[in-house]
């Protein structure tokens, strides 16, 4: 009895300890508004295909990889806030200025991808023809998918919390999802490549901020202003 109610106080301790930190990846969906936005030809495209796309074959398989995206980025971005929370930061932080310099870049360089046509009956098949009846063959160069799972490598390699275990893990789930941008016909290699190279510039530049200096600055001006709020009153 005195096990379980320790277990549970453990677990509330732990939501409590981190809910208003791993709150903050609500400005991914946020900031995903803008890339619904932007998701159109209204400015004209570009086709960045090559020879070595065109030699990529599709497989409706690798759409399960696709879609596990969503959890591995939300699952990962937990464990970081749980056990390395300057590291979470740092990453949630080069997310953001990622997505918005692949904003700026869609706005200016607005890309597509021609789609092939998918005539399976499959479940593989039919997710396919989901993913491309909802999602806009836009937004193409850089990758997001591409950006966000590099940047997970990127993070877990350097954080304290990382060990061989969960950075095989990273790199196998996050190499599956980039792999799957490019069989299922989302995404060219062009795409991939500048999403790695937009992510590791970011993620360096990021890496290098002291954290603790800055939210400590911001926590004495806070300690400052509700003080004097207290003065005046």
């Amino acid at each position: 009895m005195i096990n379980i109610r320790a277990g549970e106080y453990s677990r509330k301790k732990v939501i409590r300890e981190n809910f208003m930190a791993f709150s903050l990846v609500l400005t991914i969906p946020l900031l995903t508004t803008f890339y619904i936005l932007l998701n159109n030809s209204k400015r004209g495209v570009y086709n960045l295909v090559t020879d070595i796309d065109k030699a990529i074959p599709f497989m409706s398989i690798f759409v399960i990889p696709y879609i596990l995206w969503y959890a591995f980025i939300i699952l990962t971005f937990l464990y970081l806030c749980i056990k390395d929370r300057e590291m979470y930061y740092k990453t949630l932080i080069s997310y953001d200025i990622g997505m918005v310099v692949c904003f700026i870049i869609y706005f200016i360089f607005q890309t597509t991808v021609p789609r092939p046509e998918v005539a399976g009956s499959d479940i593989f098949s039919r997710i396919v023809m989901l993913i491309y009846k909802y999602d806009q063959p836009f937004n193409c160069f850089p990758s997001i998918h591409v950006l966000s799972c590099y940047l997970m490598i990127k993070a877990i390699n350097e954080s304290k919390a990382g060990n061989l275990i969960n950075r095989i893990l990273v790199f196998s789930v996050a190499s599956a999802i980039i792999l799957s941008t490019l069989f299922i016909k989302q995404h060219v290699i062009l795409d991939a490549f500048s999403a790695m190279f937009i992510s590791s510039i970011v993620f360096n530049f990021v890496k290098k901020i002291d954290l603790e200096r800055i939210l400590g600055w911001i926590k004495k001006q806070y300690s400052l202003l509700m003080m004097k709020k207290k003065l005046e009153t």
